[in-house]
């Protein structure tokens, strides 16, 4: 049963970064440099953007394989990457890349969606890579020690919308073919229970895609296909959406120097040549002023030293 909505208001985004990722994902805001991460999956491309600098390029470093996701980490020179078989720490300023563990070898899927939890543990879940679509994916944590488990979760086809409310106790999820947001009780001792519908997104244009969560316990969702951002308060009604000019937003974040910037990710894959035309925005990077704060991300406790080769 859906959420009935009660907005109190729409927005537009506006184009940030006049980037052309073909799968852009990940949107992560680091209070610690001021400075916004984002992935081109497909482009296999890590972007860096100094949120003071307008009008400057991002930096950009180029991955061995597809990157789905990334945490920041307690050592501030060192991300921890999702990318499509394995998980792996990665030097910001050497550019070495430290394999810890693969991920669902053998299996057709890749690393898609991932955050960290208020612990600093990271959770992450999988993508089928056939034809037709299959949930035979998983959802997955890795601990402090760098060991990995899998959740007792339904497998998805299309894992995303991995976020967690400001005390941590509530874990949001989806298989995006489902179009239903899901949230589960989520202990601090990592235990999970009650898995539920969330909100069931009933507009078809839009299926949802990344999120984050604010300081007063809203869900931020990107919805793919559907041209805009929807927040829903922590009872699953919606109060708010932003508009973005392109049709598949797909990961947001709240940032910039008062947490009150939301930043979108966006996509060219799939867009026909009429569509691209019409859209010409389309992967870029957008923003929006909104009336909601967020939250500072949380850093991955677990250590290099610590990490074992693949």
């Amino acid at each position: 049963m859906s959420a009935p909505r009660e907005t109190q208001g729409e927005d537009v985004a506006g184009l940030l970064v006049p980037v052309q990722c073909e799968l852009g994902e990940g949107a992560t805001w680091c209070a610690r440099s001021g400075r916004l991460y984002w992935t081109d999956i497909e482009g296999k491309r890590l972007f860096r953007y100094d949120a003071q600098a307008s009008g400057e390029q991002p930096q950009t470093w180029t991955m061995p394989e597809r990157l789905a996701c990334f945490a920041l980490c307690e050592d501030p020179n060192t991300l921890l990457l999702g990318l499509e078989s394995r998980l792996a720490f990665f030097d910001l300023a050497t550019g070495e890349i430290e394999s810890i563990v693969e991920v669902e070898p053998g299996v057709p899927t890749r690393l898609n969606d991932g955050r960290c939890d208020r612990q600093g543990r990271f959770v992450f879940g999988t993508k089928y890579e056939g034809a037709p679509m299959q949930a035979i994916g998983g959802f997955y944590r890795l601990n402090h020690d760098l060991t990995l488990e899998r959740l007792p979760l339904p497998a998805p086809a299309i894992s995303n919308s991995i976020a967690f409310s400001p005390d941590g106790a509530t874990m949001y999820f989806c298989d995006t073919l489902t179009g239903e947001i899901q949230a589960c009780d989520y202990g601090a001792d990592g235990t999970i229970a009650n898995a539920r519908c969330f909100v069931k997104l009933t507009d078809p244009t839009g299926g949802p895609d990344g999120s984050t969560v604010d300081a007063e316990g809203g869900l931020w969702n990107a919805q793919w296909g559907g041209a805009r951002v929807v927040r829903y308060g922590a009872d699953g009604v919606e109060t708010a959406r932003v508009n973005i000019p392109t049709a598949q937003p797909s990961c947001v974040t709240l940032g910039g120097a008062l947490l009150d910037t939301l930043y979108v990710t966006s996509a060219r894959a799939e867009m026909s040549d009429e569509a691209l035309a019409r859209e010409p925005q389309a992967g870029g990077v957008f923003a929006a002023h909104v009336a909601h704060t967020g939250l500072t991300e949380p850093l991955f406790a677990g250590r290099r030293s610590e990490s074992r080769n693949a």
